[in-house]
């Protein structure tokens, strides 16, 4: 197995959807600038309730690590 050595990046997905939503839109937006994404931890996950609709915005904060260019 080869070393490795990772960067940490903190980015924050947003869907009406769910949870499991919006970490894949911050995946996915994030795959367009960061290469070699190896994982993700789910850090902090909210909610947000406009207040005249019945739309709940989830809010989930993910640390992605990736493997810096050689």
């Amino acid at each position: 197995m080869s070393e490795h050595v990772y960067k940490l990046t903190e980015i924050v997905g947003t869907s009406t959807e769910g949870h499991d939503a919006a970490i894949k839109v911050a995946l996915e937006r994030a795959r367009k600038s960061l290469r070699n994404i190896r994982w993700f931890e789910v850090v902090a996950q909210r909610g947000y309730v406009e207040a005249d609709a019945d739309v709940i915005h989830h809010q989930v904060t993910l640390k992605v690590g990736f493997t810096l260019d050689e």
